[in-house]
């Protein structure tokens, strides 16, 4: 399809090309997997980590001897409050992560963002640097603000 915006993904979506769309999201599993296999043991040992602490806390343990299962006080009392730290990693780790694309495009050779960007670099293009830097930002912003909110919903003790 077209290429307004220098993601496949979205250029399919808005184009409306399903075969498109599904070619792009046949091709984003190597480099998905890629970038979610650097950070999937740091995610692992934060809720491990943490659950476990959960699961010693005094209200797990009045949820035990109250007579709940195992799986409702791991599902209902223990997860959600270990999921919490998790949840502002991964906030953290967006930055991170769309750097990473930028690199696993290039590596993978995937004409988008980042190919424009080095071309624009190398041409002293400097609106389009602008562009490609207050775009990445704002996404960055977007999705620290969305995670802030989750854990606000998630949990009522933590307010703004």
């Amino acid at each position: 399809p077209e290429q307004p915006t220098g993601f496949y993904l979205i250029n399919a979506l808005l184009a409306g090309d399903g075969t498109a769309l599904l070619a792009s999201l046949r091709h984003l599993a190597l480099p998905a997997f890629t970038l979610g296999l650097l950070l999937s043991g740091i995610f692992e040992k934060v809720l491990r980590l943490n659950l476990r602490r959960a699961l010693r806390s005094d209200y797990v343990e009045a949820a035990r001897s109250r007579g709940l299962g195992e799986w409702r006080i791991l599902t209902r009392h223990a997860l959600p409050n270990a999921l919490l730290p998790v949840l502002t990693l991964g906030g953290i780790t967006v930055a991170s992560l769309i750097g990473g694309a930028l690199l696993i495009e290039v590596t993978f050779s995937w004409p988008g963002v980042a190919l424009r960007l080095q071309q624009a670099i190398s041409q002293r293009d400097y609106p389009v640097v602008q562009g490609v830097v207050v775009v990445v930002a704002a996404l960055v912003v977007a999705v620290t603000v969305a995670v802030d909110v989750l854990v606000a919903w998630i949990d009522p003790r933590v307010r703004f």
